[in-house]
């Protein structure tokens, strides 16, 4: 299993750690961690252009290398459907982001005994609160963009919010940012937030669903700029 570092480890290290998510061929596994991604994400939501079957996620989970991180991504998932996700595909950690309650949260983590990573969508410093409420069960915190009260999806939606409502702001446990990434604006991004995580999956896409390897390696280029001098 991956070991999910603290907050004081990860700020200590050098670089910057991504996760490329929505990965949906073996072509994107091996371009995202060429590329040096800490991260790859696998979509269980059939809504999205990025869904795989759990057959499709194990294969595409076997050819990740040693070291890069396995994420699940699921949205209000049932018991049922977590239960075959992590029976059959090798998983290091379930991703959460749908409206599931703190107490969800803390009970899927009890139930499989995987790290949890929680996504909270911002807009506004009223949405902030949460932030506080999910670190306290998850093992790590996604700070998203907040979706339209009428989106189709939760996240992968190329919308980023207002970096500046997490300037300078510290949590307990380590978090990733997300949210309208771009290897045109990530370096700005990190240098505001302080986010030594990022998230992307629009962001390096020809099209929804479609991952480009050249735009990949240039978002993680991008993205350790910041810190490639420590």
């Amino acid at each position: 299993m991956i070991r999910i570092q603290n907050r004081e480890s990860m700020e200590q290290a050098q670089g910057v750690n991504v996760k490329i998510c929505g990965l949906r061929t073996v072509e994107d596994v091996a371009a995202a961690a060429q590329a040096g991604a800490a991260y790859v994400g696998f979509v269980f939501f059939e809504k999205s252009p990025r869904n795989v079957t759990i057959s499709q996620a194990r294969e595409l989970a076997l050819e990740v290398p040693v070291g890069v991180a396995k994420v699940a991504l699921t949205v209000n998932a049932s018991d049922d459907l977590l239960d075959a996700i992590t029976t059959e595909v090798p998983l290091d950690i379930l991703q959460l982001h749908g409206k599931e309650s703190p107490e969800r949260v803390a009970e899927i983590r009890a139930r499989y005994g995987l790290p949890v990573m929680k996504a909270v969508g911002v807009a506004t410093a009223d949405d902030l609160s949460q932030l506080q409420a999910y670190e306290q069960v998850a093992d790590q915190i996604l700070v998203d963009a907040k979706p339209a009260p009428d989106a189709d999806l939760p996240g992968g939606n190329g919308i980023s919010f207002d970096w500046r409502l997490i300037a300078g702001r510290r949590w307990d446990r380590p978090w990733m940012l997300a949210g309208g990434l771009l290897a045109q604006n990530v370096a700005e991004a990190v240098k505001l937030t302080g986010a030594r995580q990022v998230d992307v999956s629009s962001g390096v896409e020809t099209a929804p669903g479609i991952k480009d390897q050249e735009m990949i390696a240039e978002f993680v280029q991008a993205a350790q700029k910041e810190y490639s001098h420590e």
